[in-house]
Formats: structure tokens, C-alpha cells, sequence
């Protein structure tokens, strides 16, 4: 596939040429396979993978190959929405439901009806709204918050999990019933250190659509380069990548490059640094810093069980900091811990 003319009646960024989503790899042909058989139907999808593997573009894609693609596409970061906001958010709200209600307001649930519903990164959703979304899994009904009358909707349901959903299940943080309803087909997404043979294809795309957007003209990466980021065990995947390759084409210096991904690699413990190029010890010391505050973060919000508001609180940062610091984290692609209580 090339560019379809449906991306654009959706609104939706132009994906991607497929032979460059998928690669050449064993794993993504797998994927692919599934990704296609399941696109003409309607039964739920689960996107398995690591934080940057491009769970949200395979998910488009899906919602793009489907008899649906004329209809909404409606995206839901559950990790980015409180939990006290979550049902409200998903299933919509009535006039006088809670104090602040004061109009009726429909839920992205309603706002998908006959297209797709996308929730991205569905493991950290609160145990409390997961009855309600089986329910809307089992025959499309809901209740709005405060409502009385049933309402029903005609939506694909497509999500996606940083982890394996199973363990989550195993743990209690997860209904069982649940997961069934949403795996009808599951599709792994392997890390990009699986998939290494992709990397020139992923650079070469990366390093076009950056020079259009950015209109610099780069110099192609130098060998060297490429074999250093063959070597790399990308823990941020494309996402990490993308980023990487985004920074060059603006500073069209290599070595400015070079100095920021060994930055990357003293994170990188089976990496064997090679200082052939010029190394920026600003940037190292800013790079250090930023790595210390998100492994701080990151061992209390797992030493206070998962919970958000604990973790500010232990901090001493509002909870809305923590929020901002880990979408940070999410969007450099590193894997954020997944919420485990609402507390």
C-alpha cells in the first residue's frame, strides 16, 4: 500500500507505506497476516507490544483496511486520564450526574458508533470501569454516568497492551472475562531489536519524511554510524528512533548525533561504547540527569503499587507533574509501569 485517499477523509496523518510498516522480518510477516484477515471484520483486536513498536499505527491501519474507514476513528490514552475522569471520559455523563454536571455531555464511546474505538494502552485501566466496558464488548449497550436509559452503538473495538494482558490478569489487575472478550485476535508486535534487518529501511523512511517536513537536506548516516545502531538494543524501539533520526535531520550534524546516542548507549549495559566520534559532555551530563529523575519516578510509583497519586504525594510534585513527566517518558519511548491503583 501507498498513501490512501482515506487517511485524509479521516483525518488522520498519512501512514506510512506498508512495506515499510512491516519489514522483512518473520515476526512482522506474522502480524501482517493476522492484521489483514482481521481487518474485514468486526470482532475485537489486541495489539501486544513494547512501548514504540507502532502499536497505534498498526491499529490505524486496521481501522483504515476496514469497511469502517468512512467512520470516526476515536483515540483514548487511558493511562493519560484519572482515574476518578475515566468513565465519564469513556461512557459520557448526564446533566446533574455529579457536582460540576452541568450539562449532558456524550462519551468518545458514543462518538465512535459505526467506526473504531482505539484504547491505547488498555492495562492501566481501573478495575471499577472494566465491567462496563464488558458489557459494551458483550452486546454494545452502556449507561452513561448518572443515566437511566440504555443506549447501544455499532463500534470496533481495537486496543493495545505495553505488557501481556495475561499477567495482568494472573495478578488481579485485570478481569479475565475481559481479556477473552478483546483477544478474539491478538497481534504481536516485536521490539525493534528483533526486527534489526528493518533498521535501513526504518532510517531511510525516517530521514525523507523529516527532510520534507523540516526541508534541511542531510547527508545520508555514514557506515559507522549505521553499524553503531545496529548493535543498539533500542529499549525506546521506533518511537526511540524516530526521535533520533528527527533530531539529525534538524542539526544535520552527525557527530552531534553520534554524542546524543552514546548518551542512549551508557543505558545500554550489553552495549560496547565505541568512542570513535566526538562526545558532547553537556549533553551526557543532561542526558544522565533526565535518566536519574525517570528511574527515581519510576521505582517509587512500583514500590507504591502502581498508584499515581501515592507517588506525587512521596515525590512531593502535584499529581499533575508526575502525569506531565511520565507522558514525557511514554513519548520518548520508554516503557511507563503500568497503573495498578487508583489510590
Amino acid at each position: 500500500m501507498t498513501h490512501s485517499p482515506l487517511d485524509k477523509l479521516a483525518g488522520l496523518p498519512i501512514l506510512p507505506p506498508e512495506d515499510v510498516l512491516f519489514g522483512r522480518s518473520k515476526e512482522m510477516a506474522v502480524a501482517r497476516a493476522k492484521l489483514i484477515l482481521a481487518a474485514g471484520t468486526n470482532v475485537p483486536v489486541l495489539l501486544q507490544g513494547e512501548s514504540g513498536t507502532g502499536k497505534e499505527i498498526m491499529a490505524r491501519l486496521l481501522h483504515m483496511r476496514s469497511p469502517r474507514a468512512r467512520f470516526p476513528w476515536i483515540k483514548v490514552i487511558c493511562p493519560a486520564i484519572p482515574d476518578s475522569l475515566i468513565e465519564s471520559e469513556l461512557f459520557g455523563f448526564e446533566k446533574g450526574a455529579f457536582s460540576g454536571a452541568h450539562t449532558t455531555k456524550p462519551g468518545r464511546v458514543e462518538f465512535a458508533d459505526r467506526g473504531t474505538l482505539f484504547l491505547d494502552e488498555l492495562g492501566s485501566l481501573d478495575l471499577s470501569v472494566q465491567p462496563k466496558l464488558l458489557q459494551l464488548l458483550q452486546d454494545g449497550t452502556f449507561m452513561r454516568v448518572g443515566g437511566q436509559a440504555t443506549r447501544q452503538i455499532d463500534a470496533r473495538i481495537v486496543s493495545s497492551a505495553n505488557v501481556h494482558l495475561q499477567h495482568r490478569s494472573a495478578d488481579g489487575g485485570f478481569r479475565p472475562d475481559l481479556l477473552y472478550r478483546l483477544n478474539a485476535v491478538t497481534i504481536d508486535l516485536p521490539p525493534l531489536r528483533r526486527r534489526i534487518e528493518d533498521l535501513p529501511l526504518l532510517v531511510g523512511y525516517f530521514l525523507s519524511t523529516y527532510s520534507r517536513s523540516l526541508q534541511r537536506t542531510p547527508r545520508p548516516l555514514s557506515s559507522e554510524m549505521m553499524r553503531m545502531m545496529r548493535r543498539f538494543s533500542w529499549p525506546g524501539n521506533i518511537r526511540q528512533l524516530e526521535n533520533m533520526i528527527r533530531s539529525y535531520v534538524l542539526i544535520e550534524d552527525e557527530e552531534v548525533l553520534a554524542a546524543d546516542f552514546v548518551s542512549h548507549v551508557a543505558e545500554d549495559k550489553s552495549f560496547e561504547i565505541d568512542l570513535a566520534h566526538p562526545i558532547s559532555l553537556k549533553q551526557i551530563t543532561k542526558s544522565t540527569t533526565e535518566r536519574l529523575e525517570r528511574e527515581i519516578i519510576f521505582k517509587v510509583l512500583q514500590a507504591n503499587g502502581g498508584s499515581r497519586r501515592k507517588t506525587a504525594q512521596w515525590l512531593n510534585i502535584s499529581y499533575r507533574s508526575l502525569l506531565y513527566k511520565l507522558e514525557e517518558s511514554h513519548s520518548a519511548g520508554y516503557p511507563v509501569p503500568i497503573r495498578a491503583t487508583r489510590s
